[in-house]
């Protein structure tokens, strides 16, 4: 009783340091669950409910909390006293960085009497910071799964196997080196995950899991697996890709249940016979054939180095001492010399959507690429890695230069970039070299020229144009400064179009800039062309102007008269000792800054056409993209075939970067749950050379039995890139200027496909399902029938993916050898019943289809779950802590 006055002290203390906690009635709680993670301050509310209603506390069976929350240490003391919990959540991950990359709980340790919590049976742990497993977990004497993924564990404890009724444990992307000899003695584990840890040599006792059904060992450093592996009769999948297997038992093809054998990426060299000829293994990216390796390798030679082919799926890699080259399913090429990395290191990778908010580009930029992410951020390699990043090819290269970008967490710098060409199919790629890894993109800047300027002075000449030059006389500095050049030419017709006068003319666009705040001791010499068409012979003074533009270039000063000008036949040459921005304009015009600042505007704006087509064979798929108009033509020849739509959008402006909206209208809608649904409407940013293309599923609440709905898809402004002129961004906004473009989009008359009666389904009946559970979202079969009409002649690849045998597959295509639809149905919910009691089914369900490359139904069926999840958390916060039951129908997804 000691303990718990303390406990309810902390809980006061917290209380009060708490702001904004709602206080909780006593009708919030009720039944045994309380699911407390969606709310930020969850721990919070449990403390306080653990308070006032004691009684009714104790008595929960199922509890979900966040360890992001700061007052999990102080909670954490009462979790003994649930003396009838059933199932624990104690997961980190829910909060993100700016980012978007989990952070961990700040979980570290479980109290040493939370081991007498004799009914628990689910116990979820992941994301956290355990370094060690907390020694009281081995006295839970019910648990039968235990989730410990995401954390930082280096071993288990040796009497590990004391846990018998465990069914399910996940121990992915920890540091495990080894595992204990008690890991055999798991007797009714059906499925391990031990995937991306240090896994060097596995005990023979990992045979002795006879009911284990699922296997992954996948990302770890084994070079061999035991014989007795032959002994796993359950086994339907094991996953072995990404080690350094050199040789796989033969017994492997025997094994009754086996339908998938991932070995990919490995350093096999020969495979068994019986292996290489079973239908489900999977060995790209192994030496297969290769000679074994020389004792004498020539190490300034990289033919002899492992290569690892990533499939779609993939996201991690292992790299060595001895180096190796890595190609990933999105082209990027890496390349690690030996030596680069003194110890096995685990090298994590994603390919990220830009998000203007952090990757800013500066004036004139144009970006190539998606951003690549590597980790671990900041580890420093013993050489340096060298990277191949494929890019869409600019319009020009003339004034701009390729360069990698990187970004350091605070600031971008841009790196020594070589342009090159794959040898196949010629496309480019651009090259670089680093000591680190973190964020890495590929844009196109303004030509770049740079020296170091000492104290004796130098001179520095553009690379676009050679008769622009800065001369540094001796003296202009004490301390050696970088300085750096870039130029923007403006063709007369270019300046006559944008200003509608034909007299209008410019010099190139001159940017210096430097890595000092002070200004240069004695003035620096500046050489400019005089504008097109106006030499010394021909100068009319009093229409020239020099204009000085601040670095973001809003507003534009006329210097003239501040600066003596000197002119020869073709230059016009001035000092200055700052650097910004500098033009010379030849006109009749007397407010040159706001003519400027037109023209410099218009040189950042792209001319768009917006399109909106619906596929052929299925009207309800909508094909929205944003075209820069010189492309308009080529995309729609390509797209032709199929699919079919109105003209393209009166032509439009926008900023590289900017933001734009597209929303359904008229009787047409999309799930409003998609994370790029924004108020309804669904949200791009335009980059000119990316695919500013989204292919989306449309619904109508109208009734399309009787007649076709004619809707609309309209365009809208949205978020101004932060550089953008002040006068532009206030033209952007209103009412009136938001609005872009609309285009009719048509749903046909429906004529479903399946049956609408609920009698048996092409011959076939089936009891209800409810895969998944009411706080994750269930899948019904009404999702399933909407599933199967996307799967077409890949259902086999599908079905070996879901964990069907090879037999079944062959059995149900050939019960069903006349009727595709018959086959993929009967393959669906064959596997749906096998599995309906299993809590991962959905999940295996999504990972098959990436595995089948079937991204989009994964991202549908994530989609379904993300609607069930919010729909419940919604129920959650409506009602504060109803009954769960009440909520579980709200949790399934339509």
């Amino acid at each position: 009783m000691q303990k718990m006055a303390e406990l309810l002290r902390l809980r006061d203390e917290c209380r009060e340091g708490t702001l904004g906690a709602p206080a909780l009635s006593g009708s919030c709680l009720a039944d045994n669950r309380l699911n407390l993670d969606v709310y930020p301050d969850g721990c919070c509310r449990f403390l306080q409910l653990f308070k006032e209603q004691q009684g009714e506390v104790i008595q929960v069976e199922f509890l979900r909390l966040s360890s992001n929350d700061h007052l999990l240490g102080t909670m954490l003391g009462s979790l003994p006293y649930l003396k009838h919990l059933k199932s624990l959540v104690l997961k980190g991950g829910l909060a993100r960085d700016k980012f978007g990359s989990c952070q961990h709980g700040s979980l570290t340790s479980l109290p040493q009497d939370f081991g007498n919590l004799r009914y628990l049976t689910h116990l979820d742990l992941s994301f956290n910071r355990l370094s060690t497993l907390p020694s009281c977990i081995l006295h839970l004497s019910s648990l039968r799964q235990l989730l410990v993924s995401h954390n930082s564990l280096v071993a288990l404890p040796e009497d590990f196997g004391c846990l018998s009724k465990l069914t399910f444990f996940s121990a992915m992307k920890n540091q495990l080196k080894g595992l204990p000899l008690s890991i055999g003695e798991l007797s009714m584990l059906q499925d391990l995950d031990l995937s991306e840890n240090a896994l060097e040599l596995l005990p023979e006792e990992v045979g002795n899991l006879r009911n284990c059904t699922e296997l992954d060992l996948s990302g770890n450093r084994l070079s061999s697996v035991p014989d007795s592996f032959a002994n796993l009769k359950s086994l339907r999948r094991l996953h072995l890709h990404s080690n350094l297997l050199v040789t796989v038992p033969a017994s492997l093809a025997s094994l009754p249940n086996l339908s998938r054998l991932d070995l990919q990426n490995n350093c096999l060299r020969t495979i068994p016979a019986d292996i290489q000829a079973l239908p489900f293994v999977h060995l790209r990216g192994n030496p297969l054939g290769g000679a074994e390796p020389s004792l004498q390798a020539d190490e300034s030679s990289a033919r002899g180095l492992q290569r690892l082919f990533l499939a779609s799926g993939e996201n991690s890699f292992t790299v060595t001492s001895k180096g190796c080259k890595v190609v990933l399913a999105c082209g990027i090429h890496f390349y690690f010399p030996p030596g680069a990395a003194s110890d096995p290191l685990r090298i994590y990778f994603r390919s990220l959507a830009p998000d203007p908010q952090w990757v800013k580009l500066r004036h004139h930029d144009v970006l190539l690429s998606r951003v690549l992410e590597l980790q671990p951020h900041g580890v420093k390699f013993q050489q340096e890695v060298q990277i191949w990043m494929p890019f869409v090819s600019p319009q020009t290269l003339h004034q701009h230069e390729v360069v990698v970008r990187t970004f350091s967490g605070q600031s971008w710098s841009d790196l020594r970039t070589r342009v090159e060409q794959k040898r196949k199919s010629k496309k480019p790629v651009a090259h670089c070299s680093v000591l680190h890894f973190s964020w890495f993109l590929v844009v196109s800047r303004l030509v770049q020229n740079e020296c170091e300027v000492p104290a004796e002075g130098t001179l520095l000449f553009s690379s676009v144009d050679p008769n622009i030059k800065v001369i540094f006389p001796p003296g202009v500095t004490k301390e050696t400064r970088s300085v750096k050049m870039q130029v923007l030419p403006i063709s007369a017709e270019d300046a006559e179009e944008i200003t509608a006068n034909a007299e209008c003319r410019a010099s190139p666009l001159l940017c210096l800039s430097q890595d000092s705040l002070v200004d240069f001791l004695k003035p620096v010499r500046i050489q400019l062309p005089l504008p097109p068409g106006v030499t010394g012979l021909n100068l009319d003074r009093s229409r020239l102007h020099l204009l000085h533009g601040d670095l973001e270039g809003q507003t534009w000063d006329d210097i003239t008269s501040q600066v003596v000008l000197e002119f020869t036949h073709l230059y016009a040459v001035f000092e200055v000792t700052h650097f910004s921005w500098y033009w010379l304009w030849y006109t009749t015009k007397t407010y040159i800054g706001g003519l400027a600042k037109k023209v410099y505007e218009r040189l950042r704006l792209y001319q768009v056409n917006f399109i909106a087509l619906q596929r052929k064979k299925d009207p309800e798929q909508v094909l929205l993209q944003c075209v820069p108009k010189h492309k308009v033509d080529p995309v729609l020849k390509k797209l032709q075939d199929r699919y079919r739509g109105p003209e393209p959008s009166d032509m439009v402006e926008m900023f590289e970067g900017e933001q734009f909206f597209a929303a359904f209208e008229r009787g047409i809608s999309i799930d409003m749950d998609r994370p790029d649904c924004v108020d309804g409407r669904l949200s791009f940013i335009f980059y000119s050379h990316l695919k500013n293309m989204k292919e989306i599923y449309v619904t109508s609440p109208m009734d399309r039995k009787g007649q076709a709905v004619k809707g609309q898809v309209s365009f809208y402004r949205g978020a101004i890139p932060e550089n953008i002129p002040e006068d532009a961004s206030r033209r952007r906004k209103g009412p009136d200027s938001l609005w872009l473009a609309t285009l009719p989009i048509k749903l046909p008359r429906l004529k479903p496909r399946w049956e609408e009666n609920p009698g048996p389904l092409f011959g076939f009946s089936f009891p209800p399902l409810n895969l998944g559970n009411a706080e994750t979202g269930y899948l019904t079969q009404a999702n399933l029938l909407g599933i199967a009409r996307r799967v077409g002649a890949d259902w086999q690849t599908i079905g070996l993916n879901l964990g069907l045998t090879y037999q079944q597959i062959e059995r149900i295509g050939y019960n069903n050898r006349e009727d595709l639809d018959k086959q993929i149905l009967d393959m669906l919910f064959s596997w749906a019943q096998q599995n309906s009691e299993d809590p991962d089914c959905v999940s295996k369900l999504i990972r098959a289809m990436k595995e089948s490359g079937r991204q989009d139904i994964a991202d549908e069926v994530e989609t379904i779950i993300d609607l069930g999840r919010q729909k419940y958390s919604e129920s959650i916060c409506r009602v504060g802590l109803e009954q769960e039951s009440s909520t579980e129908d709200s949790a399934i997804a339509m």
